[in-house]
């Protein structure tokens, strides 16, 4: 069944995630935020373009003054400023306004980049979310981050800006290829190491269903991992505390992800990292030696890396240091004290971070 949450900042309600079957509320949803009469922008890539910009467009057509779809090469690599331009130029030659909307149809990547488009595009206009994989879904298209690559450093020019909607079309997962459809597990299990234990054994309980693709299960996913976020990002929108736990992972992760030229996807990345997280709690004794191989392990049914070869454990402990979170001089690392609660630590050593990634470098005695 079709469901909505609501985001909240201060009491007052500031966007809807909504989640459908297909995009047939799109149009009336849009209506009800006052767009009427406005031209759109639909952003996309070259993989997603082909499948839904047309459907979209078609939808929006006639409400709209204008519907006008720009698309860009597909993949992390045009997560840059080159692409930025290309796109705020279309805007300009299509005269948008401060009043005209930006639609980011695609997943993270194309999430960030028109999200950042439209934060700086006549210092603002609206931007609407609709993801399509589901690492977009259960993730990067809620809670207003946005932001592109500066040559090696991820994410490293950004803005918060906070969508007018965020509209989910759970069907979209069905035409994911299998490797795009697995990485988006990795932030949905990080949502249950890091503040939910009963979810997490909930997605391993539905191991089977996730496979299939189950709508029904997928949606229950999707909704559970958006009310996670919700309740953070509500707590702290610009990630001046307990955000910061979103990024379990993410520190090694975004470091493997360059070192690796993105030849690893995102949230393959992320399943690394939060392996190597998880070594460091388990060192710490936070972790018993059960629960550090229960959480490895766990990634392994739903495709993800827990090792990888061809590394310089040096080099990406070096990276980590490049991070955009470590840039005020010391890293807010992710830890766990338990399966469903994590914790700030700024004390993590390099030597520390040095043993996580040793620990998923790829050797015959790791599998």
């Amino acid at each position: 069944m079709p469901s909505t949450i609501t985001i909240n900042m201060n009491k007052k309600p500031i966007y809807d995630i909504k989640i459908e079957n297909d995009f047939a509320a799109l149009p009336e949803a849009l209506k009800a935020l006052g767009f009427e009469g406005k031209r759109a922008a639909i952003v996309s890539d070259s993989n997603v373009t082909p499948l839904y910009a047309d459907e979209v467009k078609g939808l929006l057509e006639g409400m709209f003054s204008e519907v006008f779809i720009c698309t860009f090469e597909a993949g992390e690599k045009s997560k840059n400023m080159d692409t930025v331009m290309q796109l705020l130029k279309q805007f300009v030659e299509h005269r948008m306004n401060r009043h005209d909307l930006v639609i980011a149809l695609g997943g993270g990547v194309v999430g960030d980049v028109a999200g950042f488009c439209a934060a700086i595009y006549m210092r603002g206009i609206d931007v609407i979310q609709v993801p399509t994989s589901l690492l977009a879904q259960v993730d990067s298209s809620v809670g207003g981050k946005t932001g592109v690559d500066l040559d090696a450093y991820k994410n490293m020019v950004g803005a918060f800006k906070m969508p007018r909607l965020v509209y989910i079309n759970i069907s979209t997962l069905k035409s994911l290829d299998v490797r795009q459809y697995y990485a988006g597990m990795g932030e949905v299990m990080k949502y249950g190491l890091i503040m939910d234990a009963s979810f997490y054994e909930w997605i391993i309980s539905k191991m089977y269903e996730i496979h299939d693709r189950d709508a029904d299960i997928l949606e229950e996913m999707v909704a559970h991992c958006c009310t996670c976020k919700q309740r953070i990002v509500e707590r702290d929108p610009h990630e001046e505390g307990d955000r910061a736990l979103l990024n379990f992972g993410h520190t090694i992760g975004h470091a493997i992800e360059k070192y690796k030229e993105f030849e690893l996807l995102h949230g393959e990345c992320v399943a690394l990292g939060c392996v190597a997280a998880a070594y460091i709690s388990y060192k710490r004794g936070k972790l018993s030696t059960e629960e550090y191989y229960e959480v490895r392990d766990m990634f392994v049914p739903f495709k993800l890396p827990i090792s990888v070869d061809n590394i310089d454990a040096e080099k990406i402990a070096e990276l980590t240091r490049s991070d955009k979170k470590a840039m005020d001089g010391g890293i807010k690392f992710i830890l766990l004290k338990r399966v469903g609660k994590a914790y700030i630590d700024t004390a993590v050593t390099q030597e520390e971070i040095l043993e996580g990634i040793r620990e998923i470098e790829y050797r015959e005695d790791n599998e």
